[in-house]
């Protein structure tokens, strides 16, 4: 009876060892299947790390991805060390490289339980950088471990996976949306003119046939201060032709020129007299006068008309050949540096015309969008009244053409008002839209990301204000939006997969 006792007691251990085993194994298969996420981000470098839970005694590998800020590209080069620090004991793991574009695997095996944080020092070419990743828990053992990893629930509802290798090779971005003033914004469309003092018309300045030079004028062409564009001939004309008076102008100055000489000498002889003498030069210096004047701007061939600026030919009002009057346009030359930005507003505006202090401003013909401010701008005057032929109310901006603005073409512009009342605003290209709906994809961490629907209200062109759907500390894609969405249809991997590097 005793042995079958001790037989019976014998078994039960060993299954009861057996039970340990399995589950102590169960419990490691678990540890290997849960991951941790772990963020951080500093103004050099954004952290992206899945690791096992950490648990005192065991190794946990960390597989850490590093985005330069703020263009989210790869970290490619750089020496790390990642460092584990609970209750003041520090446990830590060097790599000289990279062991992939971007990603550095560590491993660490903690001494201590409790809460710690995870230090990154980085170092690069452009110098030493320190991330620090707070919160850390290191348990006793994996089963809390377990729960504890299981327990943070990451809600993958309508989300997408989007990972770093993607985010990597495409202009992305994400960012906290903004709470700031934004005032009322009136839309409208801009004319664009050259200012004054920018460009200048060129007339003639006197009757005659016009020569165009065709080397020299050309629109587009570009053209120097003093540089001769035209000249204008009265050759075969009956009336006021001016190859005359140009000889005529000649002449006589010749030979006034002459005769002053010749009595100047006669004169030291006392030959002729005094008076005589005066006569002589006063005739001359008239002469002279009148064939300086023409010899200036004229030769036997006509008037010389040169560009009074450095700029380029931006019309030609005449033809080659054909007869002008003194005071007809012929060419005018614009530099194109100076814009002046003319729009017209209705007039339930009047009132806030002048709280307006920027704007924004989109080209039609390649859909870029500037502030007022990266072109140099300001608000120069706006209309008090209206008359009868036009009820709107007139504004002027004037703009540097640091873009590819072209004078006589349109913008659309979007006037924005000073204002004390705060809203949350989002980039534009954060924005996006279907059947009329608006959404952003609202970051759960750096490879998920949420598809949020949003409410809009007012936009500048640059920002819109977002009046519900979304939080000021809740980071979204504000770069790369549509190929997060692309991603979403084409379908992705389980969010909760992890990485195999």
């Amino acid at each position: 009876m005793k042995n079958k006792i001790f037989l019976f007691t014998i078994l039960a251990l060993f299954f009861a060892s057996c039970a340990s085993n399995d589950h102590q194994s169960n419990l490691d298969e678990q540890v290997d299947d849960v991951k941790i996420q772990i963020t951080a981000y500093s103004n050099e470098f954004e952290l992206f790390a899945e690791a096992d839970p950490f648990v005192v005694g065991n190794t946990s590998e960390i597989l850490a991805h590093f985005s330069h800020l703020p263009n989210f590209t790869a970290l490619e080069s750089g020496s790390m060390t990642a460092r584990l620090i609970v209750k003041g004991i520090e446990t830590k793991h060097t790599l000289n490289k990279p062991t992939r574009k971007g990603i550095y695997k560590f491993v660490l095996k903690p001494d201590t339980k409790g809460k710690g944080k995870l230090i990154f020092d980085i170092k690069t070419e452009k110098g030493s950088f320190q991330l620090v990743a707070l919160d850390i828990t290191v348990f006793k053992d994996k089963n809390n471990a377990i729960k504890a990893a299981e327990s943070v629930n990451v809600s993958s509802t309508n989300a997408t996976v989007f990972t770093k290798e993607q985010s990597w090779k495409i202009d992305f971005a994400t960012q906290f949306p903004k709470v700031e003033p934004f005032g009322q914004v009136i839309k409208t469309t801009a004319q664009i003119e050259s200012a004054q003092g920018d460009e200048i018309l060129i007339s003639a300045k006197t009757n005659g046939v016009v020569m165009l030079y065709a080397d020299n004028v050309v629109e587009g062409k570009k053209v120097a201060n003093g540089q001769t564009l035209f000249s204008i001939s009265g050759n075969g004309l009956a009336n006021n032709n001016l190859s005359s008076q140009y000889a005529e102008a000649k002449n006589n100055y010749e030979k006034t020129k002459t005769d002053y000489e010749r009595l100047k000498g006669l004169a030291l002889d006392k030959i002729v007299s005094e008076k005589a003498l005066l006569n002589a030069k006063n005739l001359f210096d008239n002469a002279k006068v009148a064939y300086d004047n023409l010899n200036k701007n004229f030769n036997a061939s006509g008037q010389k008309v040169r560009s009074l600026m450095n700029g380029f030919v931006k019309q030609i009002f005449v033809q080659n050949g054909q007869y002008v009057e003194a005071g007809h346009p012929i060419v005018s030359v614009s530099q194109n540096k100076t814009l002046i930005l003319k729009a017209e507003v209705r007039q339930k505006f009047a009132s806030i015309l002048g709280t307006i202090n920027s704007a924004s401003i989109r080209t039609l013909h390649n859909n870029q969008t500037y502030s007022l401010e990266q072109l140099n701008g300001k608000v120069i005057s706006f209309g008090r009244t209206t008359n009868k032929d036009n009820y709107l109310i007139p504004i002027s901006l004037q703009i540097d053409n640091k873009g590819t603005f072209v004078s006589g073409g349109f913008v659309e512009l979007y006037l924005k008002t000073r204002s004390s009342s705060q809203a949350l605003t989002i980039p534009n290209s954060a924005l996006l839209e279907e059947q009329g709906v608006y959404f952003v994809f609202v970051q759960v961490h750096p490879e998920l990301f949420e598809k949020r629907e949003v409410k809009v209200g007012a936009s500048d062109g640059l920002k819109t204000e977002i009046i519900k759907g979304i939080k000021a500390e809740e980071r979204i894609v504000t770069m790369g939006a549509i190929l997060v969405k692309l991603a979403q249809a084409t379908g992705t991997l389980d969010a909760h997969s992890g990485h195999n590097h």
